[in-house]
């Protein structure tokens, strides 16, 4: 089994380029969060189990976070070559989501009731069933942050990391709720 206090070295090592421990205490769900969803920017709205209205009522977000103790926040942030690189800011969305679920799966033996949270929409599968069929790896989907209505710079100023590292930069979020209470 290992120790809370031996995942930011090891995510560190995995490949992340920040990682702090996270205390679910400071996560707060904000409807506001949710209402931003449903403008739709990202287009996954409606389209995937992890995004609203699949990814459930936000009730049901506070009622998860309240029942984990303890946490770890992930980050993967990379340079830009200018401010509209938009390949480099989607192959870090990428590295980072695949970080995610890799460490996820590390991370698994020890806290089989881990709950991941990511940025954007859940890439497990290829296409998500959502709505017509139930999801297909339910224990596996990675749901985002800000569909379980958590501002990500406030989770990350809550727990003692940066959001933002400098111009010609762009930073990637995501977490694990790890022990329950």
């Amino acid at each position: 089994m290992r120790l809370i206090t031996d995942l930011v070295p090891a995510a560190l090592r995995f490949g992340f380029s920040q990682a702090a421990l996270l205390d679910p205490a400071t996560l707060r769900v904000r409807e506001e969060v949710r209402l931003m969803c449903a403008a739709d920017r990202c287009q996954m709205f409606g389209r995937s189990w992890t995004c609203p209205p699949g990814s459930g009522p936000l009730d049901d977000n506070r009622a998860t976070i309240a029942r984990y103790r303890s946490g770890l926040i992930v980050q993967t942030t990379a340079q830009l070559d200018d401010p509209y690189d938009y390949e480099g800011m989607m192959a870090a969305d990428d590295e980072q989501k695949q970080r995610l679920a890799g460490f996820r799966e590390e991370l698994w033996p020890s806290w089989p009731d881990l709950i991941a949270l990511g940025n954007g929409a859940c890439t497990i599968c290829q296409d998500c069933t959502f709505p017509d069929a139930p999801c297909r790896q339910p224990d596996r989907a990675i749901q985002s942050m800000e569909a379980f209505g958590l501002v990500v710079s406030d989770t990350c100023s809550d727990n003692g990391l940066g959001y933002y590292y400098g111009p010609g930069t762009i930073t990637y979020t995501g977490c694990y709720l790890l022990e329950p209470r």
